[in-house]
């Protein structure tokens, strides 16, 4: 079984094909349980932010796995998959590890080195794993994914460049609005943001840093947008929680609007938008970041006077979304580093089932011999027959022991999984049998980590 990653993101599509293939919270148990109900696949999850969807999934057949994915791929973005397969990229078996463990440290993001994207890695591995559709594998790789990702922002500066997408936005708005690009820009000014999950509550934090002096949180849950407010009101900021119904109202004397929902179709309408500029009383431009995908402003309100709208699209070329060289150059050699090192662990777990088959051969060839040796020599004292025993197992052991180890070592090197068939067919192991310990195996490992 080997590891096939199908995704889209902001290097490979336009924002306006992944506003199509964009997955939303309830679309992604349908998605999982339709990768699960495929033929070639066994595993699954799928990581989805404001900027790539990914779908890594553990399968049996290349051609045919890829073939499913990308079409469920296509049906989800309502696209012929003539016209999607342009934009997607696929990695396989040790390529879909390196890309995994290079998103997860910031090396693929928009702004490169932010650290959201651990978060919303392990919010997918989450989600499959509580719709039970992630086994060993996908246990074992998004795991060691996270751990990747936090080396890297330990051991590097990559992180240096920004926080996340929300941060850039911000520093962008503030240039916008006061000629200078830093987030103390929007001290003492008002900002809306629509929208309370995860990224809301980073523009919180981000704009609660930058000093803003009023905040309104506007979301569809009236209790989310609470909790948000009453984190920006302990925090000294003048802060209050408002339904949609007073989206307008809202926005009327606002500097910044950060939108950041995951609706599908606009929120922010160009009637919305109207009805806050006939209203306000305060001077100078109002600045969207709309970092919804698909997209929350209307597109037609990019043409607006004293409006302005910084989308994913206009975000992908800013130049504060890259890191230092000597950074960048750094975290991809401890990905490089990180990814032998697992490969090499994946190869030598591969070989276990064959050495343990290859000693309960041993064991089962022994205790025949013993029962033999009992029915000839029925006259052999107890003490003459345990140490009997005791020799003949340690002769089979120390026959064992050197070709085992050696074949472990072997076995993680690249090609290795030659010489765990090279034992099987010397000791005429049956396939049945590693079969057999290897799932004996992977259920005793679930079993650890449930624990």
């Amino acid at each position: 079984m080997s590891v096939l990653l199908v995704g889209i993101s902001h290097r490979s599509a336009p924002v306006s094909v992944l506003e199509k293939a964009a997955v939303s919270e309830a679309d992604r148990p349908k998605l999982l349980d339709a990768l699960l109900r495929s033929a070639h696949v066994s595993e699954a999850m799928l990581v989805s932010t404001c900027n790539r969807i990914e779908i890594y999934a553990v399968v049996d057949a290349f051609h045919g796995a890829l073939a499913e994915v990308t079409e469920l791929f296509a049906d989800h973005s309502e696209m012929d998959v003539q016209t999607l397969t342009p934009h997607l990229y696929v990695r396989y078996s040790e390529a879909a590890v390196e890309h995994l463990f290079t998103v997860a440290s910031g090396l693929d993001s928009m702004v490169v080195g932010e650290q959201q994207i651990l978060g919303q890695i392990r919010s997918a591995y989450a989600a499959s794993d509580a719709q039970q559709v992630a086994g060993t594998a996908i246990h074992e790789l998004a795991q060691k994914a996270l751990r990747v990702g936090k080396r890297v922002h330990t051991e590097t500066g990559i992180d240096s460049a920004g926080a996340s997408v929300v941060s850039v936005a911000l520093e962008r708005a503030a240039q916008i609005l006061t000629g200078e690009r830093e987030l103390s820009g929007l001290q003492g000014r008002r900002a809306v943001v629509l929208g309370a999950g995860a990224m809301g509550g980073l523009s919180v934090a981000n704009l609660i840093r930058a000093g803003i002096g009023e905040l309104l949180v506007v979301n569809r849950t009236a209790e989310h947008a609470a909790r948000l407010a009453e984190t920006a009101a302990e925090a000294g900021v003048p802060s209050r929680a408002l339904g949609m119904d007073e989206l307008a109202n809202a926005m009327k004397d606002a500097d910044v609007v950060v939108t950041c929902t995951g609706a599908v179709g606009a929120v922010v309408t160009l009637a919305d938008v109207h009805l806050a500029l006939a209203a306000r009383t305060v001077d100078g431009p109002m600045v969207f970041c709309d970092l919804g995908l698909p997209r929350d402003v209307d597109a037609a309100v990019l043409g607006l006077p004293s409006v302005v709208v910084l989308d994913m699209e206009a975000l992908q070329k800013d130049p504060g979304a890259g890191a230092a060289q000597a950074d960048a150059e750094a975290a991809a050699a401890i990905v490089a580093d990180e990814v032998l090192a697992y490969l090499n662990l994946q190869r030598a777990a591969e070989v276990t089932p064959t050495v343990t088959a290859l000693r309960q051969r041993a064991a089962e060839v022994v205790q025949a011999e013993l029962l033999r040796l009992e029915s000839k020599l029925p006259q052999l004292g107890e003490s003459e027959r345990s140490e009997v025993e005791r020799t003949v197992r340690r002769v089979v052991d120390k026959l064992l022991h050197a070709p085992t180890v050696r074949v472990k070592q072997l076995a993680a090197a690249p090609g290795g999984g030659s010489y765990a068939e090279a034992l099987r067919e010397l000791f005429e192991l049956r396939p049945g049998v590693t079969s057999a310990v290897a799932t004996s195996t992977e259920n005793v490992e679930q079993e650890e980590t449930l624990q």
